[in-house]
């Protein structure tokens, strides 16, 4: 059983860690914390620290290092998170300031999150899957060529480039716009991929031809809506950090390449009654990053909640990187809540 005390030990052994990355001895917790005890008094609650698994000798010498079970009980009951500075409120709203669309800001968005904790920062893109179409317009590039673009009330904007089967005028385009507007304005991403499948087997007109190539292509797009996105920044960090990981940093650098277990990773982590969630070390093992921890924070989206956050070593600053990822997902939420509102 850990003693109040005991617990007071483990925030200095994790806080020390992350600042020095050395082990921690009863004698340099005795010099830097008020414990107003002897060093073989906390020699003593290092003992217990260690029998309970929290704590570890990472080899011969005297100091001691946090397990991934005691980074555990540090974040759920001792972490303390410390406001950013106003000069880290003012980077942030700089930052995310002024995005030119939604795949500018959520860039911006982690760019400003690995610049505040040097980690590597993930963000999920709002889900599309409940969004409806707002807008599709149709622009000729060249008499055989249009550009597509579908626009929804999530923010989600897509343009595709669609090669025609034959050559069209003002007229023909004019017509295709309106019948494509028709099926899929106001519909919702399933409810208009439905209406174009439809369109698919159609022949009673020439200009079915292209108004079915045309169906093809935005039923591809709408697909892109439904499917999962990340975004992420900060990957040359994990080679400047090398030395922080216990060991190799591929399983990590495939994951960012692959995302698809990092989208997994960030939709099953558990959060708190703030929306914080961190998933730390041997926790991720079934996902192949052991060797890492996340820690993330929930932002509001006009179609649900979504995830931002940063990954890195388990010896990081906990406190800090939720406070900053708390920060930025606030943020993110107020500039995407006043982007549905100016709709």
């Amino acid at each position: 059983m850990v003693t109040e005390r005991g617990l007071q030990v483990l925030r200095a052994i994790v806080q020390d860690y992350v600042e020095t990355h050395e082990p921690v001895g009863s004698r340099s917790i005795v010099d830097r914390h008020s414990f107003g005890v002897s060093a073989a008094t906390i020699r003593n609650d290092m003992a217990l620290l260690e029998d309970e698994e929290l704590i570890t000798a990472p080899h011969t010498s005297s100091g001691r290092v946090p397990t991934d079970k005691g980074y555990r009980v540090f974040v759920n009951h001792l972490a303390q998170l410390r406001p950013l500075s106003s000069a880290q409120r003012s980077a942030i709203e700089s930052f995310l300031g002024e995005p030119a669309d939604l795949d500018d800001l959520m860039v911006r968005t982690v760019r400003v999150l690995t610049q505040l904790t040097g980690q590597v920062a993930l963000a999920q893109y709002p889900s599309f899957a409940r969004a409806h179409v707002t807008h599709v317009e149709l622009v000729a590039l060249a008499p055989n060529r249009l550009l597509i673009v579908l626009v929804t009330d999530a923010g989600g904007v897509s343009q595709r480039i669609a090669p025609l089967p034959e050559i069209i005028d003002e007229s023909d385009l004019a017509v295709l716009r309106a019948r494509l507007s028709s099926l899929i304005t106001g519909q919702g991403i399933g409810e208009a991929s439905d209406r174009l499948q439809l369109l698919l087997g159609a022949e009673d007109k020439p200009q079915d031809a292209v108004l079915r190539t045309l169906a093809g292509v935005v039923v591809d797009e709408l697909g892109g809506f439904r499917q999962e996105r990340l975004v992420m920044a900060g990957a040359a960090t994990l080679a400047r950090r090398e030395q922080d990981f216990r060991g190799s940093i591929h399983p990590l650098l495939e994951a960012i390449e692959e995302q698809v277990t990092l989208l997994r990773l960030m939709s099953e982590m558990v959060t708190d009654e703030h929306g914080l969630a961190a998933s730390i070390g041997t926790e991720n093992a079934p996902f192949g990053l052991g060797e890492a921890s996340i820690v993330a924070s929930n932002y509001a989206a006009p179609s649900g909640t979504a995830r931002v956050g940063v990954m890195g070593p388990t010896r990081m600053d906990y406190p800090s990187n939720l406070a900053a990822a708390r920060a930025v997902a606030r943020y993110l939420s107020r500039m995407l809540d006043e982007d549905e509102a100016g709709r």
